[in-house]
């Protein structure tokens, strides 16, 4: 029997824990990976979680979900969630994160982007305001969130060596 197998067969055999409603117990579990890990959450700091969370759902056309503990979670539609972080009182180091979107919904974000006023960029450094990148036969832009996170829309994913 395979390790998976004796895990499985484990798993059948255990009994309802005490603390568990019957409910819980017959609820079926959430799709679990098999071969290869799945993001499935990152947190992303924030000086405002409130204002980073909204700008971003806006942009995505996404809400943003209910707090959880200290996060505020915009789940991107994927398994992913990006849960918002407040710190105030600490520098925030900025990141980069990449939205592979429809390329039928890449127009409207845009113009999202240029209805709140904020500069897009056809590069990652900034350097080509108002412009759109056609690279890998799609489109995409770079844009700065309310905390100086890189984001980027794109409508193709990078061709990799």
């Amino acid at each position: 029997m395979s390790p998976d197998q004796q895990h499985d067969s484990a798993q059948q055999h255990q009994p309802p824990q005490p603390h568990q409603s019957a409910q819980q117990h017959q609820q079926p579990a959430a799709e679990l990976p098999t071969s290869v890990a799945f993001l499935n959450h990152t947190a992303v700091y924030a000086r405002d979680r409130r204002v980073s969370a909204e700008f971003l759902a806006m942009v995505l056309g996404l809400t943003v979900g209910a707090p959880f503990g200290p996060f505020l979670p915009v789940d991107l539609g994927n398994g992913v969630t990006l849960d918002y972080y407040e710190m105030r009182d600490e520098p925030i180091q900025p990141q980069h994160y990449a939205f592979l979107v429809p390329d039928a919904e890449f127009d409207a974000m845009v113009a999202r982007l240029e209805s709140a006023g904020v500069t897009y960029y056809a590069d990652p450094r900034h350097t080509e305001p108002g412009r759109i990148n056609r690279l890998f036969g799609g489109r995409g832009v770079y844009f700065a969130d309310p905390d100086g996170h890189n984001l980027e829309l794109m409508t193709r994913p990078y061709a990799r060596p």
